[in-house]
C-alpha cells in the first residue's frame, strides 16, 4: 500500500499532512468495498428470509450429499473456501448467504454488482456484501488500478487469511454464459493472494443456482 501511495504522490516521508491524507484515502476506498457486519441485521434477515422464500417459492432444494462435502471442506484448517457461482437473480446472494449461515459455515463475504442504490448498498454491506470500489470502473488495465487496486488486493488477502467464506458470482444476471468483468477482477485478487503466499491454498466450490421461474 505504501508503494502504491508513493507512486501517486499521496504520501511522502516526513510529511505528516501527506501521511494523514494517505490514510484518509485508504479508509475511503475500504469503506466503498465493505462495512462492519451488523449482528442485529444478520439475525433479522435470518428470521425474515425464510418467510420471504416461502412466499416466493414452493420450496428450496439442496443436494444433501454435496452439502456434506462442503461442510467437510469447511473444517480444513487454515484453508479458506471460495464459492464460484452462477448468477440468475439479484436474490442469489441473500439466498446463498442464508444457506451457508444456517449450515454453520459462517457469514460469507458476497460480491455485489455496482448497479445498486446507496441505501441498498449500505444495507448489503452490513449483511456481508462487498463491492468493487468506484475507481475500478474507470480503469481498463490492471496496471492502472494504482492505490485502489492495492487496497482491494490487501482486503481480499485479509478475507482469505481470516477464513471468511468468499462468494464470487461469475456472471451478470440474467446469465450471459461468459465471465463478467467484475468477476474477473475479483478472481485476479484471489490468484494474486495465492501467488504472493498470503494463504497456502484455497478450496474452490462451484455452485449452481437455478429457478423454475426466476424471481
Amino acid at each position: 500500500l505504501q508503494d502504491a501511495a508513493s507512486s501517486q504522490d499521496l504520501a511522502s516521508r516526513g510529511d505528516e499532512g501527506s501521511q494523514q491524507r494517505w490514510k484518509e484515502e485508504l479508509c475511503r476506498i475500504l469503506g466503498e468495498i465493505q462495512a462492519p457486519l451488523s449482528p442485529l441485521l444478520l439475525r433479522l434477515c435470518h428470521w425474515l428470509l425464510p418467510k420471504l422464500l416461502t412466499r416466493l417459492f414452493l420450496g428450496v432444494r439442496l443436494h444433501r450429499g454435496q452439502l456434506e462435502m462442503v461442510l467437510r471442506a469447511a473444517r480444513t484448517p487454515e484453508v479458506p473456501l471460495v464459492f464460484l457461482c452462477s448468477h440468475q437473480s439479484q436474490l442469489d446472494g441473500l439466498l446463498l448467504s442464508f444457506v451457508l449461515r444456517s449450515q454453520g459455515i459462517g457469514v460469507p463475504r458476497v460480491t455485489v454488482g455496482a448497479r445498486t442504490s446507496p441505501r441498498l448498498r449500505s444495507l448489503l454491506q452490513r449483511l456481508g456484501g462487498i463491492f468493487l470500489p468506484s475507481g475500478m470502473a474507470q480503469t481498463w488495465s490492471d496496471r492502472d488500478e494504482g492505490l485502489t487496486g492495492a487496497v482491494l488486493d490487501a482486503y481480499v488477502q485479509e478475507v482469505l487469511r481470516s477464513r471468511q467464506p468468499l462468494v464470487l458470482f461469475l456472471e451478470e444476471p440474467p446469465a450471459s454464459l461468459r465471465l463478467a468483468e467484475p468477476a474477473r477482477r475479483w478472481l485476479l485478487r484471489v490468484l494474486r493472494a495465492l501467488r504472493d503466499g498470503a494463504v497456502p491454498d484455497v478450496l474452490v466450490v462451484p455452485v449452481g443456482i437455478a429457478y423454475d421461474v426466476a424471481p
